[in-house]
């Protein structure tokens, strides 16, 4: 699945997109999701939840898809 999620501000961390989107259900879920190795963001592991996304960045979560941020609007 690929999907495109807008964001309000001109970044987001990375733990807040994953909850923003619908991934995780919880702030500690995400970071379980994230530190387990899970997430990549422009095709690289990602283990630091605060890691700043823009739009354009694609994340990827494994066996739940790629989500492209973008902006509102």
């Amino acid at each position: 699945m690929h999907r495109i999620v807008r964001i309000r501000s001109p970044s987001i961390r990375l733990d807040q997109f994953l909850k923003w989107a619908g991934i995780a259900a919880t702030g500690g879920q995400a970071k379980i999701m994230i530190r387990s190795g899970a997430v990549r963001v422009n095709g690289k592991i990602v283990t630091e939840r605060s890691r700043s996304l823009s739009p354009g960045d694609v994340v990827e979560v494994a066996e739940l898809g790629r989500f492209t941020v973008a902006p509102e609007g």
